[in-house]
């Protein structure tokens, strides 16, 4: 899947450089371009590592290498339509704005006033904001359209719970030693438990297994490709994490899941409602403001989530 537009056929160029749950939440919108777009090649600008999920979505045909707010390496003829799947302006509006596109959808930034959309809304989920986005322009979008293609290849280790303790913010990060204890009562239990993580959480994931008297075999932080921790997730039993983008692949497979909340609400980033397959914990009241999403240290509202809590949601999802 390469970003190379190919010579003939009109394009369509979305702009979403970010995470792993970043671009899942997009998959509804994507898939909404490609049906109101079927003659168009449909390049995607994210994070080359995100490819092999591209592919899994059925709606986008190419990805642009792209990283934030770095400039984007576009060859051939400006896009027919650019649209902003990245955030609400200036930057990434400019960012797209320089290639000079024949039309571009995106939300109103008073700062980029030759472009006309709708307002932004702060407290929307990010699911909801881009299907309004695109509704705004007479495009259906159904935001329930969250599923993934199963991958290929087989899961390495189908059945296991995934227990995964990292984020990209320590804010959002459960401490280690209650996910050991998650862990630990779990293959008590009689579960196969694995731990993941990205390269950079191996030791905080060797940290939890042995606390939890899992071995080193469980530990697979640093060696899925996307690919493979897709796979392992979709035939996953459970998974138990935070407001990460491995929750969001578990609703992406309908695998149950404990996802604990905080400092953002699940309201904003969590698995749409009426799903019972997942959980969220969340202590905090809605009306408050957000804490930060990018701290250093646990959220308060985080904090006060137990070890019982997650094991009793645990329990509840079950056969």
């Amino acid at each position: 899947m390469s970003g190379e537009p190919r010579c003939g056929r009109p394009r369509v160029l979305v702009l979403r450089a970010l995470g792993l749950g970043d671009f899942l939440t997009g998959v509804p919108a994507y898939r909404a371009l490609r049906e109101a777009f079927p003659e168009h090649i449909l390049t995607l600008a994210a994070p080359l590592v995100l490819a092999d999920l591209v592919s899994l979505t059925d709606g986008v045909d190419t990805v642009l290498p792209a990283y934030g707010l770095a400039s984007l390496d576009w060859s051939g003829p400006p896009p027919d339509v650019a649209v902003n799947l990245h955030g609400r302006g200036p930057q990434s509006h400019r960012l797209l704005q320089a290639l000079r596109p024949a039309r571009t959808i995106a939300y109103l930034a008073p700062e980029v006033p030759e472009l006309v959309g709708p307002a932004w809304r702060a407290d929307e989920h990010e699911v909801h904001r881009w299907c309004r986005l695109l509704e705004s322009c007479g495009i259906s979008a159904d935001p329930t359209r969250l599923a993934l293609r199963r991958p290929h290849r087989p899961s390495p280790a189908a059945g296991a719970v995934v227990v995964h303790p990292g984020a990209a913010a320590g804010s959002r990060r459960w401490p280690a030693d209650r996910y050991a204890a998650v862990a630990a009562e779990l293959h008590r239990q009689g579960h196969r438990v694995v731990v993941t993580g990205s390269a950079d959480e191996v030791r905080l994931c060797g940290c939890v297994a042995e606390r939890a008297g899992l071995g080193a075999a469980a530990v697979l932080a640093g060696s899925l490709p996307l690919g493979e921790l897709a796979a392992l997730v979709a035939d996953a039993a459970l998974v138990v994490c935070g407001d990460t983008g491995v929750a969001h692949l578990a609703t992406a497979y309908a695998t149950p899941s404990v996802v604990m909340f905080g400092p953002v609400s699940p309201a904003r980033w969590g698995p749409p409602p009426g799903r019972d397959q997942h959980v969220v914990l969340w202590h905090s009241d809605d009306r408050r403001p957000p804490g930060d999403p990018h701290g250093d240290l646990p959220d308060p509202a985080l904090l006060q989530i137990t070890v019982d809590e997650v094991l009793a949601a645990a329990g509840s999802l079950q056969p």
